[in-house]
């Protein structure tokens, strides 16, 4: 009974071996002889033309438009290799127009491409979750276009081969603003920054520092001042460089000079110090593009019960004449400011 259903026209038709001549018209299934080729879709002709799902021995297929057997129109690709997946227009085998593209590693591309690349506009997520929207060529970010990046900055400008190139705006998320020319992806050229700190700079820059930088701080005028409390004072500094020059690129420092004031009787010709640094509060660093850190001191008020400065000096001038060394300042509860050519805003940027 077995052996006399082997071999029946209706066993034989039920496993629908694919046809050695590729289907005239219609919808049929071929699959390539010695190739990795396996269709099944619409033909016309004798050649695939319509709709039809085109597989690969490694895994890779493509669904989508044929035309006169090519893959052209719309379609989707995967490339098990790779891992990526493109559905869009096709041209001859390759993405053409427009499309998206899924990566495998992370991240996805929408816009134009051009034989497989992207090319002309489009928006691009990375693995990291990083954002460009803008032009593109040969692959790369490529002409003006607009990135947000993970720690929160924001560049709209210039880019050549994946760096920022020629003019353009980054506002980082510390509120630091520069506008200018890039080169190599670093300020490069004229161009201006308004730091968080309150500094700004407008001049040369060369490899993403400063041509001109200030390198220290002179404060002019009087070595002693006398100064009464609550009363307010100004002090005059000048920013230089290197070679003694005044640093005019750069204003907007801001020098924090906070003092709390302790009065202490002393005897005539007595040695103190003049300042005390308060160094065992002091704030975290500030870093800066312009070679120092920012570090603001903390404010402090002078100790309940001492005397007032004037009631002081009348007291020491009873007995001596008062030195002139004869009070210690600790940085805390006096301000002052004012702004000279290079100059700061009177936190302490040593």
């Amino acid at each position: 009974m077995a052996a006399a259903g082997e071999g029946t026209p209706s066993s034989r038709g039920s496993r629908r071996d694919p046809p050695r001549r590729p289907p005239r018209d219609g919808y049929g299934v071929y699959v390539y002889p010695n190739s990795f080729f396996r269709y099944e879709g619409e033909w016309k002709g004798g050649r695939k033309h319509g709709h039809g799902k085109l597989l690969f021995k490694d895994g890779s297929y493509y669904e989508g438009a044929f035309v006169d057997g090519e893959i052209t129109g719309e379609g989707r690709r995967h490339w098990a290799w790779s891992g990526d997946t493109f559905s869009g227009q096709f041209v001859l085998g390759e993405p053409q127009g427009y499309g998206v593209m899924e990566y495998k590693t992370g991240g996805c591309y929408e816009g134009e491409v051009s034989h497989g690349v992207r090319e002309g506009h489009g928006f691009l997520v990375d693995r990291d979750r990083q954002v460009y929207q803008g032009s593109f060529h040969d692959n790369k970010r490529h002409g003006p276009g607009q990135m947000l990046f993970k720690n929160g900055d924001k560049y709209d400008g210039d880019w050549v081969r994946d760096q920022r190139q020629g003019h353009g705006v980054l506002r980082c998320a510390d509120g630091s603003t520069y506008e200018g020319q890039w080169h190599s992806d670093v300020f490069s050229g004229l161009g201006s920054m308004a730091h968080c700190s309150g500094v700004t700079y407008y001049g040369l820059w060369i490899n993403g520092h400063p041509a001109e930088q200030a390198t220290r701080i002179a404060i002019l005028g009087p070595e002693v001042m006398e100064v009464a409390q609550g009363s307010p004072f100004s002090v005059n500094v000048q920013l230089l460089q290197d070679h003694g020059e005044i640093a005019k690129s750069e204003s907007g420092r801001v020098l924090h000079i906070s003092a709390g004031v302790r009065y202490v009787q002393l005897s005539a010709y007595s040695e103190v110090s003049f300042f005390k640094v308060d160094r065992d509060n002091q704030e975290t660093l500030m870093q800066t593009p312009f070679g120092f850190e920012c570090i603001p001191y903390p404010v402090s008020s002078p100790a309940a019960g001492v005397p007032g400065p004037r009631a002081a000096k009348r007291g020491a001038e009873a007995d001596v004449p008062l030195p002139r060394r004869d009070l210690e300042l600790d940085l805390g509860a006096l301000h002052g400011q004012e702004d000279t050519p290079g100059g700061l805003l009177g936190s302490s940027f040593f």
